[in-house]
C-alpha cells in the first residue's frame, strides 16, 4: 500500500515539474525573440518574419513609411555570439523601387537582423529572434482520402521535423452551403461522418503552427488543391455530380420529346392536307374520261357519239315505261333515215302535230325527262331541261 501511495504522489509531481519546466521553455524562447534595438533604444520598426517550412526566410518592413526617399540596406547573421559575421542580402524585395525586404536561406534557430542606411554605415534597426517560432509550414502532401459509407478519414504524409507542434485542419462543404465546415486533428490525420451521399462536396486541408508552444505568430500553410467528391466517388467539380440514373431519365426525356414532335408533325401534316383538298379540290383531267374519243376516233365527236348512243339509251330507259321503250325504239331506227340531227334531237324527237293526236302525245311525253334531271354521260352528269338541250 505505501508502495502505490508513494507512486502515486511521484506521478503528478513529475506532472508539474514537466509542465514547469515547459513554461520556462516558451517563457525563454518568447524572450529571446523580443526585438533588441541598436538605434536609440527604440523598437519603432514593425517587421514582418516569415519562415517558410524552416528553408527560406522572409523578412519586410513598411519602407514607405519609416525610410521615405531612402533605400536602406539589409544584413543577417545566424547563430549566438559576439563574432558574428553579418551577410548582406542578395535578394531584395522592392515596393517603387525601394527596398522593402529580403529573401534568404534559413541556415538555424537563432537570427539577428540589422536594417541599415544605403552603404551600410549607419545601423537604423537591429533584432534578434528565434527563427523556429515564425514557421509557415508547407502544404499538406501527398493527401488521401477514405471512404466508408458516409464517414470520410483524410490524411496526408507526415512532415520528418516537429510534427507534434502541427494541426491537421479539414474544411468542407456541399454545393448547398455558403460557408465551410471545419475539422481539426492532430498531425495527419481526421476524419468525419454525416456525408450525404446525394451531394456534392468540395474539400481542402492545410497545416497550422501550434501558438504559443511553436509559434509567436499563426501562422498556418496555404490550403491544399481542393477536390470533389460525391459518396466517395472522386468528380472534376461540383456542376458533374449527376448520376447515370439522371443522366438516362435526361435521355428518355429528350427521346419523348422528339417522338411527340414528330407526332404534332404528322397530325399537321394529314390536317393540311385535308384543308388543301377543301380549300383547292383536285381538277379533273378531261383526257382520261375522252380517251376512246381521241384514241379511237381520232377527235372524231360524231362517230363517238354513235358509238356511245347505248350509253344514253340505258339513260333514257330509267325515265320510261316499258311500253314506251319500244316505241322510243322504232323512233330512233327512223330518225337514223331521216335528214342528219343531233344524237339527242334523235332521241327525243317532238312533231308539231302532237296536239291533233293525244295518243301519240301521251306516247312521247313518256320519252320526255321531267325539267333538269340528270343523266350519266361518259362519266359525266348531263342536265337536260324542258326544251331538250343539253348543258354541260
Amino acid at each position: 500500500m505505501k508502495k502505490i501511495k508513494s507512486v502515486c504522489c511521484v506521478i503528478p509531481t513529475m506532472r508539474l515539474f514537466f509542465q514547469a519546466y515547459s513554461m520556462i521553455f516558451i517563457l525563454g524562447n518568447m524572450v529571446a525573440s523580443q526585438s533588441q534595438s541598436s538605434a536609440g533604444g527604440e523598437d519603432a520598426i514593425n517587421t514582418t518574419i516569415i519562415n517558410f517550412n524552416n528553408e527560406k526566410m522572409q523578412i519586410t518592413w513598411p519602407t514607405r513609411d519609416l525610410f521615405p526617399n531612402e533605400n536602406v540596406s539589409f544584413f543577417y547573421t545566424f547563430g549566438e555570439g559576439t563574432n558574428k559575421v553579418w551577410k548582406p542580402c542578395t535578394t531584395y524585395l522592392l515596393d517603387q523601387d525601394y527596398n522593402s525586404g529580403c529573401l534568404f536561406k534559413t541556415e538555424g534557430p537563432t537570427l539577428s537582423i540589422s536594417i541599415r542606411n544605403s552603404n551600410g554605415s549607419d545601423v537604423l534597426f537591429s533584432k534578434n529572434l528565434k527563427a523556429d517560432f515564425y514557421i509557415k509550414p508547407s502544404p499538406p502532401e501527398n493527401v488521401t482520402f477514405y471512404w466508408e459509407e458516409d464517414t470520410v478519414t483524410v490524411s496526408c504524409n507526415k512532415p520528418k521535423r516537429n510534427a507534434w507542434c502541427l494541426r491537421f485542419e479539414l474544411q468542407y462543404k456541399s454545393k448547398f452551403d455558403k460557408e465551410w465546415q471545419s475539422r481539426t486533428s492532430k498531425c495527419c490525420s481526421v476524419g468525419e461522418q454525416g456525408f450525404d451521399p446525394r451531394k456534392c462536396y468540395s474539400f481542402r486541408v492545410r497545416l497550422r503552427r501550434l501558438v504559443p508552444y511553436c509559434n509567436v505568430v499563426k501562422y498556418s500553410s496555404d490550403w491544399a488543391a481542393e477536390t470533389f467528391w460525391m459518396n466517395g466517388t472522386l468528380l472534376d467539380s461540383c456542376d458533374d455530380d449527376r448520376t447515370p440514373q439522371s443522366k438516362t431519365v435526361i435521355v428518355l426525356s429528350c427521346s419523348l420529346a422528339v417522338l411527340l414532335m414528330m407526332l404534332i408533325l404528322l397530325i399537321l401534316l394529314c390536317k393540311w392536307q385535308r384543308v388543301q383538298m377543301s380549300v383547292l379540290p383536285a381538277i379533273p383531267d378531261p383526257k382520261y374520261p375522252f380517251a376512246d374519243l381521241f384514241n379511237d376516233h381520232n377527235g372524231n365527236l360524231q362517230e363517238w357519239l354513235d358509238k356511245n348512243d347505248h350509253m344514253v339509251l340505258q339513260t333514257k330507259m330509267e325515265y320510261e315505261d316499258p311500253e314506251s321503250i319500244t316505241e322510243a325504239e322504232s323512233q330512233q331506227e327512223d330518225g337514223k333515215n331521216s335528214d342528219k340531227q343531233g344524237p339527242l334531237e334523235k332521241i327525243f324527237t317532238f312533231s308539231g302535230a302532237t296536239e291533233n293526236n293525244d295518243s301519240k302525245a301521251a306516247e312521247i311525253a313518256c320519252l320526255i325527262p321531267a325539267p333538269n334531271t340528270t343523266a350519266p354521260f361518259a362519266g359525266f352528269h348531263i342536265l337536260m331541261n324542258d326544251d331538250m338541250y343539253v348543258m354541260l
